[in-house]
This record gives structure tokens, sequence and C-alpha cells, in this order.
């Protein structure tokens, strides 16, 4: 499939861009920017220099992916979101001189294997957010984000699990000792909490 870019986007001559991906008007992806197959951004979304995609994500209209960022395959990324890359962010040195690229060293933050991060959540570098998690919109994430977890709030914490659907997975009520197991309503899949984060048990 064709790769389609809108006229006013402004994609950069070293970008490489995935077959089958759109990139809609004012989106502006940057130099060494890599996206695989069948991405879509969106309106006005920023993608920075060198910043890695897998196949399949979708960019929403006016989220901003500064670099080093990387994203799995699947990722979703509402819009407005921001991901951040800058521990200590100043727009000037101690002497009062303007900060150039040199002057900083940029931290990204990596999203696994089908996450979603609603509308205007920021993530706030270097956080990982792990597969088939989901950042409820507004939320602030300061710490790494467990696989298969929901969370929400400033700062974010986690209020539930989430399955591959995205729906609130609902819990089954215990028939002995074990591990807690979970439910996801769309698709009748069962999970069972495993460390920090759950796993499938059977379908």
């Amino acid at each position: 499939m064709a790769v389609r870019i809108a006229e006013s986007a402004d994609v950069s001559d070293e970008a490489v861009i995935g077959e089958g991906s759109s990139v809609w008007h004012l989106a502006q992806i940057r130099e060494r920017a890599v996206l695989g197959a069948g991405c879509v951004i969106g309106r006005g979304a920023y993608i920075g220099e060198g910043v890695r995609m897998g196949a399949n994500c979708k960019v929403q209209n006016y989220a901003l992916v500064y670099e080093p960022a990387s994203l799995a395959d699947g990722v979703f990324i509402g819009p407005a979101v921001t991901l951040t890359n800058d521990h200590f962010p100043r727009a000037v040195n101690p002497d009062g001189s303007l900060k150039s690229a040199s002057d900083w060293d940029p931290v990204g933050v990596t999203i696994e294997e089908g996450a979603s991060i609603g509308a205007r959540a920021v993530c706030v570098a270097p956080v990982t957010i792990g597969a088939w998690a989901t950042v409820a919109a507004g939320a602030v994430v300061t710490k790494d984000v467990s696989p298969h977890a929901l969370v929400a709030g400033v700062p974010a914490r986690r209020i539930g699990w989430v399955g591959r659907a995205g729906e609130p997975l609902e819990p089954i009520a215990p028939t002995g000792p074990g591990a807690p197991r979970w439910r996801c309503p769309a698709t009748g899949t069962v999970y069972e909490e495993s460390d920090t984060t759950i796993r499938e048990v059977c379908h």
C-alpha cells in the first residue's frame, strides 16, 4: 500500500515512513524518525528526531512525541498527549546563556506493544509503559507502568487491570487459595495476577 502524506505536512527527507502509513495535515516528522507499516499520524502531531515507532501505531491530533521516544507495535497515542524528554528542563544555563542541543542529554519514554495513552496525558521521561497498559486521559505518569495496568490521576496510580481489548477487567470470585483472577468482559479471557502484572491463563 502507498504512503499517504498530506500536502501541508512537514516530513523530513531523512524520515522513514512505513508502507500504508498516513500523515495528516500540519503534522511534522523530524529527521531519522522511523515509522512502521500502517501507522496513522494525526493533524498537527509532532514526531521528534530519531523517534522509533512500530507497525500499526496511531498518534492522534496535536500529540507531541519527543525524541528519543520508542513505541512498539500497535501503540495508541491520544489527542494532545505529551511524551517529554528532559529530566531538568531549563531554557538557559546557570550563566544565563541560551541552552543548545549539546547542553543536555535527552531521555525518552518507552511504550510497549498495544499500550494506549489517553487524551492530554503526560508521560514524564524516563518511564516505560508496559504492554497492553492503559493510561487514562489527563494522567501524569512519573513512574513505570506495569503491563496490563490501568492508571489514572496526578501522579498516575494503578486503579485496575485491562486486557488486550482495552476494557477494564472484572474480578472473578475466588473458589479457593491462589492468586486473584480477572475476566475480560469483551473476550472472556481469564487473567491471573502474577508479581506486578497479570498473565493470560485461559480463553
